[in-house]
């Protein structure tokens, strides 16, 4: 039985007063990112992990977006252990916080569609953070993100791809589509699931990412006035290689990934 918790249509008294105070906080935390990536990141973006060290770059990645998930309430926390750089992360995905959420554990590329290039400063901070950019539905663009994704992990740095293909909704698991996964296999890293899940009281919440034909900006509203909540991150078991089964890599995350989201009671 799924007892995933969805949010109710009740009038929540707080949400102005959580307004009041959190909005200030974001501007803020906006000019801040904004100093980040132009004096410290855009600096050190070819930066990598030496003997499990990490580098200042990314240390100031992980800071500013725990700090932001707490600005929306949310606490970051952690089950389980990354693997260190170089790891292709594949994660579930229903909310562009997803992004905030896995930075706050670890500094990684993420592919993200075209889009987001486009976007006024925040195509540029994605940028900056060394986000892979892909123009959905383009055969000739997926093949030229593999091949920036392959230099990447073989460079060192870690990547995190949804392999869903988009954000899901309601709790629904997507099938993973299995093609991303080559690029573990080209570049010869570990493949590591990650289940990012919201909750309280232990309870998941799936509405806390985007709801059917809802906005980004609509969601993200809602999310700056929510209720606080934990945002977790389960690092899971590592998927191994299976050359020429990209579909059974792809299976075996989404099924580990699933077993995570459900609540323990169940």
């Amino acid at each position: 039985m799924d007892t995933a918790t969805i949010s109710l249509p009740i009038r929540d008294r707080m949400r102005p007063l959580r307004y009041l105070w959190r909005v200030p906080l974001l501007l803020l935390h906006t000019v801040l990112a904004i100093l980040l990536a132009a004096f410290v990141i855009s600096w050190n973006r070819h930066s990598v992990m030496q003997d499990g060290r990490e580098p200042f770059a990314h240390k100031m990645i992980r800071w500013w977006s725990t700090m932001m998930l707490r600005i929306f309430g949310l606490r970051s926390v952690r089950f389980g252990q990354p693997l260190a750089d170089s790891v292709l992360f594949v994660a579930n995905h229903t909310s562009w916080i997803d992004i905030v959420l896995l930075h706050s554990q670890r500094a990684v590329c993420f592919v993200a569609k075209a889009e987001i290039a486009r976007w006024p400063l925040v195509g540029w901070l994605a940028a900056s953070g060394g986000t892979i950019f892909h123009r959905r539905g383009s055969n000739h663009s997926l093949a030229a993100v593999m091949q920036v994704m392959v230099e990447r992990l073989r460079a060192g740095r870690s990547v995190a791809v949804f392999p869903e293909g988009g954000t899901g909704h309601a709790g629904v698991l997507k099938v993973f589509h299995a093609r991303i996964f080559q690029a573990a296999l080209d570049a010869e890293t570990p493949l590591q699931p990650v289940a990012l899940r919201f909750a309280r009281d232990g309870k998941r919440i799936v509405d806390a990412g985007f709801r059917e034909h809802e906005s980004f900006m609509a969601n993200f509203l809602r999310l700056l006035g929510s209720e606080p909540m934990d945002a977790e991150v389960h690092f899971l078991q590592p998927v191994p290689a299976t050359p020429d089964a990209r579909r059974k890599m792809a299976e075996l995350s989404r099924e580990r990934i699933a077993a995570a989201l459900e609540d323990r009671d169940t």
